[in-house]
């Protein structure tokens, strides 16, 4: 654990504000879940908590089958990173940043589906060999918690082809499914 040399008061209602510099390199965003640890030394630890990130093994399986029996590399996500993957190297995606681009088609809540080869959106902050080919945010009661996405490798010869119809139904099937598993 770091230590920021920042100490914060508890107000009367047992509030503490977590300051803007660590909110804004944590990615903590007004409305996010936090989960709260204890330890026996006495330590209070906040943890951003992803929704979608308990169902990480199925999220994987999900992937794994869209990839094998579509041949469709598949990225699944919360709102910050990589979650689960098939199709691409798992050591370069998992856990990985997502880019701004992927940022900015999940909090429009709409299908983003690539038209043509110019469109280049990475997936992750620093990936340039995969592109994004169709997203689809993940919603649940309403809340953004993720996205599913078909993704091309940069060098292979996929990229001049925009995504298809079926990769479209199929990405935003997963999404709702994803989604639904969550209400329950």
């Amino acid at each position: 654990m770091k230590a920021t040399g920042i100490v914060r008061r508890i107000d009367d209602l047992g509030r503490v504000v977590i300051p803007k510099e660590i909110r804004r390199t944590m990615r903590i965003r007004e409305g996010d879940p936090l989960e709260i640890y204890t330890d026996r030394e006495g330590e209070v630890i906040f943890k951003k908590y992803s929704p979608i990130g308990e169902l990480a093994s199925f999220a994987s399986q999900y992937a794994e089958t869209l990839h094998k029996t579509c041949n469709m590399a598949v990225v699944i996500c919360d709102r910050d990173a990589v979650i689960a993957c098939s199709g691409v190297p798992r050591k370069e995606y998992n856990d990985k940043t997502l880019s701004d681009e992927l940022e900015q088609i999940i909090a429009s809540r709409n299908l983003y589906v690539r038209r043509d080869a110019s469109e280049r959106l990475p997936v992750i902050a620093d990936g340039r060999s995969h592109f994004l080919s169709c997203a689809m945010p993940i919603l649940t009661e309403g809340d953004i918690i993720g996205c599913v996405a078909s993704v091309v490798d940069a060098s292979g010869s996929h990229t001049a082809e925009p995504a298809t119809e079926l990769e479209t139904k199929l990405v935003q099937t997963a999404a709702s499914f994803l989604g639904k598993q969550l209400e329950s």
